[in-house]
């Protein structure tokens, strides 16, 4: 294994610090792991020094959401994303192959709580990180995980600091929960997986849901909140040569109906699409605000008012670096990758389906082609380079 800095000199403030962020969005992780594939590539060649090198070399704090969290916990014990592709497709055909069957007497009450049977996603998760717990060692970088605890309705970012208020504290004792545990309770997407229940110290159990359910499926805004607030016990500074911020998503779809198609759908057309609706909300004002605060080499178009907000900068200077990788999956868009595949209206549905394990090695390809044309060293400024 190669050489690390201490958790201690990647965590105290005072030298610029890079930040990766990974959106949820269950097996559409694999396009994640595309992009992240050519950061890593990217990132190799400017440390040629560095044998072995890894994302985590690099990233002094690596977090995500759902999906986004098994990558991101993956990363933080010093994996190489070729390595985590193996485990992910395997992973991503047990997890999805556990559905329930709601016409079966025996599992019908199960399927009214949950879709799919989480003990697949469990055991695998439990072979993954073995007896890991957030305080231990083998996490050799900066490290959060967003879950929502759903009895008090509040969103959890569970970090790996040794000085958070929660980690071994008379308030909670967060370092002894199991990181299979804690990436768990971070993927239990309601009507997908039941929850997870912790102890998270005092005799307490908490009952959590997926991250995604929060305002955190698209957990960037989180982590600079996690890195800053004198709250939390990072207290990075800011400024857009001390802090870059890397997010990569899972890819989304493009909302286009007629008007009398909307006023025709039904109830359970909303209660499958509104989800969905509000996380990619949230992911967009998570984009909206940080391309407002940065200075950003990948800006994005938002609408035709705000354009891509190239020379919007809240209050004058930029707080931070940001980068955002992500694929807008739409037919154009396929074809203008290259993929030699056709997609009607039910085929790109089908793609963009959370649970659809068999697009996993076509979700990684459209992540490969769309980070190699996207993906500069440029990108990622000098000042952040290991020294």
């Amino acid at each position: 294994m190669p050489e690390w800095k201490s958790l201690d000199d990647r965590l105290a403030p005072g030298t610029p610090k890079r930040i990766l962020s990974l959106d949820g969005g269950g097996i559409r992780g694999a396009l994640t792991l595309g992009y992240l594939e050519e950061i890593e590539k990217t990132l190799a060649a400017r440390h040629p020094d560095i044998k072995d090198f890894r994302l985590a070399h690099y990233f002094d704090l690596i977090g995500g959401t759902s999906t986004g969290a098994i990558i991101a916990a993956c990363l933080a014990i010093g994996m190489q994303v070729s390595d985590i592709k193996e485990k992910y497709m395997k992973l991503g055909d047990k997890i999805f192959s556990g559905k329930r069957d709601w016409w079966k007497p025996w599992e019908t009450f199960q399927f009214l709580k949950a879709g799919y049977d989480h003990s697949h996603l469990e055991g695998e998760l439990k072979s993954l990180f073995k007896k890991y717990t957030i305080g231990s060692p083998e996490i050799v970088t900066g490290l959060c995980i967003v879950a929502k605890r759903a009895d008090t309705n509040s969103t959890w970012p569970i970090i790996n600091h040794p000085k958070g208020k929660f980690y071994d504290t008379a308030y909670g004792k967060n370092k002894d929960i199991p990181l299979w545990q804690a990436v768990r309770a971070s993927t239990a997407a309601p009507s997908y997986f039941a929850p997870q229940l912790i102890g998270v110290g005092n005799g307490v159990t908490a009952a959590f849901v997926d991250g995604g359910v929060s305002m955190s499926n698209n957990p960037s805004f989180t982590l600079l909140m996690v890195a800053n607030l004198g709250g939390f016990p990072f207290h990075w500074p800011l400024g857009d040569d001390k802090i870059l911020l890397t997010s990569v998503g899972t890819g989304y779809g493009v909302f286009s109906k007629f008007p009398k198609e909307i006023e025709e759908k039904t109830i359970a057309f909303w209660a499958k699409k509104t989800p969905d609706m509000f996380m990619q909300d949230a992911s967009w004002l998570n984009q909206i605000m940080l391309q407002w605060i940065s200075n950003t080499a990948t800006p994005k178009y938002v609408d035709m008012e705000i354009e891509d907000m190239k020379g919007d900068i809240l209050g004058g200077s930029p707080l931070i670096s940001y980068l955002r990788y992500n694929f807008e999956i739409t037919e154009n868009s396929l074809n203008g990758l290259g993929l030699a595949r056709m997609f009607d209206k039910e085929g790109l549905e089908d793609v963009l389906e959370m649970s659809n394990a068999h697009n996993k090695e076509l979700l990684y390809e459209i992540g490969s082609i769309a980070a190699k044309r996207e993906i500069l060293s440029t990108h990622f400024p000098a000042v952040f380079d290991i020294i």
